[in-house]
């Protein structure tokens, strides 16, 4: 029931900064100065996001680690995949210490800010060794510096095999399902 809480608070949370959000590159009343702000700001969360990449496939730890906030959370593509940044660090550490680690390629990615400065939230469709997948998340401004509080890791399934897919994962499922209404 926590996994379940707590990854709807986050999209909760998502939601609201996106309907609360002024994403400072529409509307015609925006200064030039804020635009190009925006725009650096953009570029800077991007580049933070390819090296966040570049590190975890050269299996640097200490490098992708300190792109998160302390208190950051990591959302994988199973369903038990919901940890804290330290959880997280325990679980991947075998997998940077054996060099097997992934490596995740942006193909297109989205990046919006709310009405705060100092939060932004990006969305991305990314070539992995699962094929495409989705990264999302929600970074915050720590000094002057951007850090990821918040990562989403969903894998696409194109919807004309999703019948096939819901085959596959059903049984596995239903169980956790079951397990996590148990716990309610």
């Amino acid at each position: 029931m926590k996994i379940i809480k707590n990854t709807i608070l986050g999209a909760l949370a998502i939601a609201l900064f996106m309907a609360c959000s002024d994403t400072k590159n529409s509307g015609t009343s925006e200064s030039t100065s804020n635009l190009a702000d925006t725009a650096k700001e953009k570029i800077e969360i991007s580049n933070l996001l390819d090296s966040f990449n570049v590190a975890v496939a050269n299996a640097d730890f200490d490098k992708y680690f300190n792109y998160y906030t302390e208190d950051a959370i990591f959302i994988g593509t199973d369903a038990t995949e919901h940890w804290d940044k330290k959880a997280f660090m325990a679980w991947a550490k075998p997998y940077f210490d054996s060099k097997e680690t992934w490596n995740f390629k942006s193909l297109t990615r989205t990046i919006y800010f709310g009405k705060h400065d100092d939060i932004a939230w990006f969305d991305e469709l990314l070539d992995t060794q699962m094929k495409i997948c989705r990264g999302s998340g929600v970074l915050v401004k720590v000094g002057e510096e951007w850090k990821v509080q918040q990562y989403v890791l969903s894998m696409t399934i194109p919807n004309d095999d999703l019948d096939a897919v819901l085959k596959i994962k059903s049984p596995k499922e239903d169980k956790l399902i079951q397990e996590l209404k148990s716990k309610e």
